[in-house]
C-alpha cells in the first residue's frame, strides 16, 4: 500500500466497521491494534441489538442505521446475523419504550406470557450476532477492500500515528483511557455463560436499570448465552467463577431447566464506559484525529450508524 489517507487505531466492532465503510468510499485504511479481531473485547460479546446503554444526542439515529444494515445483512446470510424474535420485560409497571414500539413484531405480552416477577413486557425482532464469525467477516470485507492490517502493537500515543497516515481514526475502546488519555473512560467487565440449548428459540432481556444483575438468554443455535454483569472498575476480562455461578443462579430462578443444563463456555469482555460517547474531529491543522469510542455497552448497536458518521467527517477532510 502506498501512505495510507487513514489509520484505524482499534480492530474491534468500532473499529472494523469503521474501516469497512471507509474502504467502501476508496479511502485506503490502515489498521494498527494490540489485538486481533477474534481476541478482542467485542468477540466475547452476546451480541443483541440494544440502543439503551450509551448516552449521546445521536442515539437514536445511530441505533436505527445500525438495526437497518443488521436487517439486510441477516436477509443476506452475512455471518453471525441473524433476526431473532423475543421478549424484554420488566418487574415494574413501566411503559414499553418509544424505540421498541417501532421495532418489526411489536406486542406487548400478555400476563401469562410473563416469567414470575414480571410484570410488564413486550415482544419486538431484534438482531443477534455471533461475534467471532461476524468480526472474522468483517476483517475479511476490509481486506477485500484493500486494507492492511497490523496487530500485536501497542500504540502509546495517538499523534504516533501520523506517521503513517494524516488522518487518525481513534477506535480504541477502553484503551483510550490511557492512548488519548481520557480519564472518563473507565472499564466496566461483562460476563456470559454459555450452556448446551435447552430449546430456546426466543430471546429474553430483563428490561432494568441495575446492569450488575441484568438477565438475558441470548439463543445462538446450539448455544445459549446467558448474561449478565456489569462490574465497575474491572480491567481484567478473565471471568470470576462466583459472578458466573450468579448469572446461572439468576437465569435459573425463571428458567428453571437452565439449573441442569451442560455449560460449555464462559466468556469475558471490557466495556468501555464513558459518560457521553465521543464521537468528534479534533483538529491539528494539517493533522487530524476523529474520536469513535466510549460506546459502553451499544457498540455493537451503535456501529455502523457511527461508522457512517466517521467516514462523513474523514471524506470531508479529504475533500472527497
Amino acid at each position: 500500500m502506498d501512505r495510507a489517507d487513514v489509520l484505524v487505531v482499534g480492530a474491534g466492532v468500532s473499529g472494523l466497521t469503521t474501516s469497512v465503510r471507509l474502504a467502501e468510499h476508496g479511502v485506503r485504511v490502515l489498521i494498527r491494534a494490540e489485538a486481533a479481531p477474534a481476541d478482542t473485547n467485542s468477540a466475547a460479546a452476546g451480541a443483541i441489538w440494544d440502543p439503551i446503554y450509551a448516552e449521546h444526542p445521536r442515539v437514536p439515529a445511530w441505533a436505527e442505521a445500525s438495526y437497518k444494515v443488521f436487517s439486510r445483512m441477516a436477509l443476506e446470510n452475512f455471518p453471525g446475523v441473524r433476526l431473532v424474535r423475543g421478549v424484554e420485560a420488566s418487574r415494574l409497571p413501566i411503559t414499553s419504550p418509544g424505540w421498541a414500539r417501532e421495532l418489526p413484531g411489536f406486542k406487548e405480552c400478555t400476563t401469562d406470557e410473563l416469567p414470575a416477577g414480571f410484570v410488564h413486557g413486550w415482544h419486538y425482532t431484534a438482531p443477534i450476532i455471533d461475534m467471532p464469525p461476524y468480526l472474522a467477516a468483517l476483517q475479511a470485507m476490509t481486506l477485500a477492500y484493500g486494507a492492511e492490517m497490523h496487530f500485536g502493537e501497542r500504540m502509546t500515543s495517538l499523534p504516533d500515528g501520523f506517521a503513517d497516515a494524516p488522518i487518525v481514526v481513534n477506535c480504541s475502546g477502553s484503551g483510550a483511557r490511557h492512548l488519548v488519555p481520557d480519564p472518563t473512560v473507565q472499564p466496566i467487565r461483562g460476563q456470559l455463560v454459555a450452556i448446551k440449548n435447552p430449546g430456546h428459540q426466543e430471546f429474553f432481556a430483563e428490561h432494568t436499570e441495575q446492569l450488575g444483575e441484568m438477565i438475558y438468554l441470548l439463543p445462538q443455535g446450539d448455544l445459549l448465552l446467558l448474561g449478565g454483569s456489569a462490574e465497575e472498575g474491572i480491567a481484567d476480562p478473565k471471568p470470576d467463577p462466583l459472578v458466573a455461578d450468579a448469572i446461572m443462579k439468576r437465569c435459573g430462578d425463571i428458567f428453571p431447566e437452565i439449573r441442569t443444563a451442560e455449560v460449555v463456555g464462559h466468556r469475558g469482555g471490557i466495556r468501555p464506559s464513558r459518560p457521553v460517547i465521543r464521537l468528534e474531529h479534533e483538529n491539528r491543522g494539517d493533522r487530524h484525529i476523529v474520536h469513535n469510542y466510549g460506546h459502553s455497552g451499544a457498540g455493537v448497536s451503535l456501529s455502523w450508524g457511527c461508522a457512517d458518521d466517521v467516514t462523513e467527517i474523514v471524506l470531508g477532510l479529504l475533500g472527497r
